[in-house]
């Protein structure tokens, strides 16, 4: 990746942060994004520098099109262009639906799927004039099998791989691959929030029965974001534990 730049949203968290420690591993320049906290993500990124990342950071609020335009230009004028993009951001209200609050289905919508409009509209023409890029969208196991208690979370999820689909058709012959990663449940630390017997029943329906770690999520994006990758595109490439076998 060396000599390539990447954009990861939402990358401050547990699999966000792993995103970044393999890109910079590999070699590429990063940027990510934060919503509303700058003490909190300085200090996330000055974690990071204790660590050796240098990481570029930048304010949006990813639900708004202006606001995510703003961001984009802010990462190109610091890194200067964008190669790589991670739709990583992405927020959870669970509920089921019939008592689910419109208000609870339109923030996960705008939240998980808007914003990868939002984003990607914003990032693509300067792809497309680069004649290169990969676009990874994180989708989930649960927008692929169904989830009790998640309508909204698994329709804007699975709207996410669809997007991917036409995308990567629309791009393919200007050098951009557009792929989703599909991850299962992933041990950070909003899972390790799950009281214990709840966590353990979850477990014991994955066949190979342990939570996936962020690091081998943050492999398989690294591969969908590497030149070498150029051959595939359009893809929803599961990593669950064999929870969702299709």
């Amino acid at each position: 990746m060396r000599g390539k730049t990447a954009l990861v949203t939402g990358g401050m968290g547990g699999i966000g942060t792993a995103i970044v420690q393999k890109f910079v591993e590999n070699g590429a320049k990063v940027a990510v994004t934060y919503h509303r906290d700058p003490k909190q993500a300085l200090s996330w990124q000055e974690e990071q520098k204790k660590l050796g990342r240098e990481v570029v950071i930048s304010q949006a609020d990813l639900t708004d099109f202006e606001s995510a335009a703003t961001m984009v230009q802010d990462v190109i004028q610091q890194l200067g262009k964008i190669d790589i993009l991670v739709n990583n951001a992405g927020v959870a209200e669970d509920t089921t639906l019939v008592k689910m609050s419109y208000e609870q289905w339109i923030k996960v919508i705008n939240g998980d799927l808007n914003s990868v409009f939002n984003v990607t509209r914003n990032v693509l023409p300067k792809m497309i004039e680069a004649k290169y890029g990969r676009i990874i969208n994180i989708s989930s196991v649960n927008a692929q099998k169904g989830q009790f208690g998640q309508t909204n979370y698994s329709a804007a999820k699975a709207g996410i791989h669809g997007f991917t689909k036409a995308l990567a058709y629309e791009v393919a012959k200007k050098g951009i691959t557009v792929n989703t990663v599909s991850p299962g449940y992933v041990k950070t630390a909003m899972m390790e929030k799950i009281a214990p017997d709840v966590l353990e029943k979850i477990i014991q329906q994955i066949p190979l029965a342990r939570l996936a770690l962020p690091t081998e999520i943050a492999d398989l994006i690294s591969f969908l974001a590497l030149a070498s990758s150029a051959y595939a595109t359009g893809g929803n490439f599961s990593m669950n534990g064999g929870l969702h076998m299709f």
